[in-house]
């Protein structure tokens, strides 16, 4: 099964061999263009190396084959929590999930067989598709018991890392481009492992704690515990707002979390060069679906009229993932305008990677393998680009503040909702404006502020000690705002919207 260890295409430092003195090309930013027969002796090393994955993906087929005859479904079966319609019967649920599993197991055995041969890249990325649909599928069809949602959901990651993270993606060693990983005018990596580091720990409890959500959603589990509101997290769960999706909001949200702690693993620490519609697709879905998720969790004291302590929680841990992963999605945009400016195919590039332009040695890391001996410096060094100006920090616990407001002061509609909406928007400014490359997101504070100091004297519900409260917090949150705060970081030509 060849030599274990080595589960990823070597680096450049490992490459130095194949310069111009060994027949390899000078290539641009001073990296090494390496020969056709290189690569091509390159993957059949990497796949002698890796070949164990696709006997482990294997296994797991002739398991996932298995899997409805040795875990049985009769006896276990559960119904949604708060007597919800499910869009498909108890008897489909059976048959589709041991249908899937049966169908995704023999889909691996046929696709591992094919991929321990190398250079058949098509096949390991249907391992990885096969992964995928296996996570999914329990969301889907609304497993009818927490042993084939286990099941499903753990096969499908462990499917996913190895046929993707472990050996790295399919055939990239055919065209990637070699160089350093550092973005040009930046002065730290955004794709380095310590940066990703925090984003896979963030990812990883999110996902932790949106299954405990699901469990319940999914009738796994008949009670939920909140050390905060009680039976409030009940409510919210089987409210008409969690409802109106076809599938469990819950499930759906550990789905994306799943997604987003593993696409942290994948690729090298230059894949803002090598892999940018990788880093576009995870910039999608930690950014933008983030920022609906928080916002579907900021809505429910209006909607639904009760918190969620899980459901804030999960929102918590979501909101410092923005800032966090800005600056990669950054360096990325960058390098694809920097590409179409040198005339390079856009299209290509986005997919395939470009070459390292003006990308220099990444010294400064200190790298994840350093945590044992030096763990506050490891996780610095997570947290680089991101700065927490006092002003900011501020306006986030004023945002906070407000939201407790309506409770603290017994606000009633519809000045309650702006409390609420108000300060839970501030909040989710103030911090995603905390990283650096996203700075002038603090401006969105000010229509918000004034939001918070005028309306509650325009809408009903609220009494005049609330009314002051918030003027003198719009005011305050107004001013604070203002100020950009300390820069420490560069960031090449985006320095000019750091402000």
């Amino acid at each position: 099964m060849g030599k274990r260890g080595v589960t990823r295409p070597m680096g450049p430092r490992q490459h130095k061999q194949h310069g111009p003195e060994h027949g390899g090309k000078k290539g641009h930013g001073g990296g090494h263009a390496m020969s056709s027969e290189d690569r091509k002796k390159m993957l059949g090393m990497h796949h002698a190396q890796t070949v164990w994955v696709w006997w482990s993906i294997i296994l797991l087929g002739v398991w996932m084959v298995l899997a409805p005859l040795t875990f049985g479904q009769a006896g276990m079966r559960v119904e949604p929590s708060g007597g919800r319609d499910v869009w498909l019967s108890m008897e489909w649920r059976v048959r589709l999930m041991g249908g899937s599993d049966v169908l995704s197991g023999l889909a691996l055995l046929f696709f591992g067989w094919r991929s321990l041969k190398p250079g058949r890249p098509l096949s390991q990325w249907a391992c990885c598709f096969v992964g995928i649909w296996l996570s999914m599928a329990p969301v889907l069809f609304w497993a009818p018991t927490a042993v084939s949602y286990l099941n499903g959901t753990l096969v499908g990651m462990l499917v996913i890392a190895l046929s993707l993270l472990v050996p790295g993606m399919p055939g990239m060693v055919r065209y990637m481009k070699m160089g350093p990983p550092r973005p040009p005018g930046w002065t730290y990596n955004p794709s380095s492992w310590p940066q990703r580091a925090v984003m896979i720990g963030l990812g990883f409890v999110g996902f932790l704690v949106s299954r405990y959500l699901a469990a319940f959603q999914l009738g796994y589990i008949d009670t939920i515990w909140d050390p905060f509101f009680g039976e409030s997290t009940r409510n919210v769960l089987n409210s008409n707002m969690s409802h109106s999706l076809p599938i469990s909001d819950a499930a759906l949200g550990t789905l994306a979390y799943t997604f987003e702690f593993l696409m942290g693993f994948m690729g090298s620490p230059a894949r803002w060069r090598t892999m940018p519609w990788m880093v576009t697709f995870y910039g999608i879905l930690v950014i933008p679906l983030g920022l609906v998720h928080i916002g579907l969790v900021i809505s429910q004291p209006v909607v639904v009229g009760e918190w969620c302590t899980f459901c804030l929680l999960a929102a918590a841990i979501m909101l410092p993932m923005l800032p966090l992963e800005g600056d990669e999605v950054v360096a990325m945009g960058q390098h694809l305008v920097q590409a179409k400016r040198r005339g390079e195919s856009l299209w290509k590039v986005f997919w395939k990677g470009g070459e390292p332009e003006g990308s220099q040695p990444d010294e400064r890391d200190p790298g994840v393998q350093a945590f044992p001996e030096a763990p506050v410096k490891v996780v610095r060094a997570g947290l680089w680009g991101m700065s927490v100006p006092w002003g900011l920090a501020l306006c986030a616990l004023l945002g906070v503040g407000l939201m407790a407001v309506p409770g603290l002061l017994a606000v009633q509609k519809p000045a309650s909702a702006v409390f609420h909406l108000c300060g839970a928007f501030i909040v989710t400014a103030s911090v995603v404006a905390w990283g650096e490359v996203f700075r002038l997101a603090r401006m969105l504070n000010l229509p918000l502020a004034g939001a918070v100091a005028v309306l509650p004297w325009v809408l009903g519900g609220g009494g005049m000690m609330a009314k002051v409260v918030g003027l003198l917090a719009g005011v305050a949150v107004a001013a604070l705002s203002l100020p950009r705060g300390p820069k420490r970081e560069s960031y090449g030509s985006w320095d000019r919207f750091v402000r």
